[in-house]
């Protein structure tokens, strides 16, 4: 286990009917006016926004709205945030929504605490200093951005990350029972996302560090296990409750503790797909988290035998043959939820395959599993495909 430091300042407000203390959350910090951002009509069929809007008018505090964020935010919608936010004097920034809403809001706050063009901070040109305050209401649970400090913005072809402390949100409201009607893709798709973040973590060089392994095990079988429940009864609130607990708990760093960092280049793998074709984030991990397995698996054959008894119950042939059957066995899995596992299914022709290895590629080589150039990425897709 390697040494560590664990700290997490957003205040986490879970269960039903937590939706309606908005208001008076926000009091207790003396927020007069926000500027509220959302994406597009399903906080107004899940009651969400009137609710929302019920409660700062009755704790007399003023909103403003920036709506229409996108599954894949982009940056234009941040300068227009920065620029409605100044205009209209809000002291802080309200997110409605998933993990696009608050991770738009997040840049925002950052662009705010900046001098210059917003886009410096995801190039690494300059560091975060805000002191606008991030507050949000969670609608979909996927991203785990609800209770961490990193936001993914979308500016020509480049979906890059900035991470900061200064960036965890004051605090989250996480009511399960609003996300009964989300579509069923995104349910899976959220369950996805929460399984590879685990799995960024999960598959790392760490040597003996049990109670974090288990600990990932857990939140794995647990999204597994919730997720075909929801698929069965959208209306199930524990499994709600679960799904969406994994998915703030897989990314809100106590996941990482005592590890090296994980491994993220899945997430790099997939940032391109989503940059050129807008997918969904949660497909694009489903088929591109397999293949950068099957790719990589050697490196470290013995956590993915592990993987395979935790997960699978596989107790059978070599380390090479349970290794494989695990992979296998994750990739039947996504199957059966529905979603897609090659870049054939979401439409990429598989000339494209050169151009997404050189995206994935603009920052260099990138991984920790297995340092990969672009003759690495270009055969993982080539497996994905």
């Amino acid at each position: 286990m390697e040494n560590f430091i664990f700290q997490n300042t957003t205040k986490l407000i879970f269960g039903k009917n937590t939706v309606k203390t908005i208001g008076k959350e926000l009091s207790k910090h003396g927020i007069k006016k926000v500027l509220m951002v959302y994406g597009g009509g399903s906080v107004f069929k899940n009651g969400v926004f009137d609710t929302i809007s019920k409660s700062l008018i009755e704790n007399n505090i003023k909103y403003t709205e920036l709506s229409n964020i996108k599954a894949n935010p982009v940056i234009s919608k941040v300068y227009e945030g920065i620029e409605l936010f100044r205009k209209e004097n809000a002291d802080a920034v309200l997110a409605v929504g998933g993990g696009s809403v608050i991770d738009t809001s997040k840049a925002i706050a950052a662009g705010l605490g900046y001098n210059g063009d917003v886009w410096d901070l995801y190039e690494n040109k300059a560091a975060v200093k805000t002191e606008i305050p991030v507050f949000t209401v969670l609608t979909i649970s996927a991203t785990g951005s609800e209770m961490n400090g990193n936001s993914v913005i979308t500016n020509e072809k480049k979906k890059w990350s900035v991470s900061s402390p200064q960036l965890f949100p004051k605090f989250s409201i996480v009511d399960p029972s609003v996300q009964f009607s989300l579509p069923l893709n995104q349910s899976v798709n959220g369950a996805v996302d929460t399984m590879s973040h685990v799995f960024e973590l999960y598959f790392d060089r760490t040597e003996e560090n049990e109670v974090m392994d288990e600990y990932s095990e857990g939140l794995i079988r647990t999204v597994m296990k919730n997720i075909q429940i929801v698929i069965k009864n959208p209306e199930d609130y524990n499994a709600r409750a679960n799904l969406a607990l994994c998915a703030t708990l897989a990314l809100n760093n106590s996941n990482g503790m005592g590890r090296q960092g994980g491994d993220w280049a899945t997430h790099n793998l997939e940032h391109s797909l989503s940059a050129f074709y807008d997918i969904a984030h949660g497909a694009g991990l489903a088929i591109m988290f397999p293949a950068w397995m099957k790719y990589v698996y050697r490196e470290n054959i013995k956590k993915w035998v592990r993987f395979s008894e935790k997960i699978f119950g596989v107790n059978y042939g070599s380390e090479e043959e349970k290794a494989i059957k695990g992979i296998e066995l994750l990739k039947e899995f996504y199957k059966k939820t529905g979603a897609p596992v090659s870049l054939r299914e979401v439409g990429i022709p598989e000339e494209d395959l050169e151009k997404l290895s050189e995206n994935a590629l603009l920052r260099g080589p990138f991984g920790n599993m297995k340092k990969l150039d672009k003759d690495d990425v270009l055969k993982i897709y080539k497996i994905a495909y």
